[in-house]
């Protein structure tokens, strides 16, 4: 089960904010911070399912969530896509 809390056992939570939310020439400093967290994914689905529009969540940079958020505009919960996996497809049933 995932925690509600999962910011509690982000890498980043010691951080500087000003970090996280720089500019575009020290956003790759900013996902280097995000590399080997525990709650990396859980980041980056609160960031996708809230339409975060600043900072680097997950790993992704606002401008890499945008162009995920274009490409896919059906989604309507990130959190299915990427933490529990797809729903089971239903495969038809033989007749005979």
């Amino acid at each position: 089960m995932i925690s509600t809390y999962w910011h509690e056992d982000a890498t980043c939570r010691t951080a500087d904010p000003e970090e996280l939310f720089a500019d575009s020439t020290r956003q790759k400093r900013a996902r280097a911070v995000c590399t080997g967290c525990p709650v990396r994914t859980e980041c980056l689905v609160e960031a996708l399912d809230n339409r975060v529009e600043w900072g680097v969540w997950g790993g992704m940079t606002e401008r890499e969530r945008r162009a995920l958020l274009r490409r896919k505009p059906h989604v309507d919960s990130w959190k299915r896509v990427l933490l529990e996996g797809p729903a089971p497809q239903q495969t038809p049933r033989a007749r005979g």
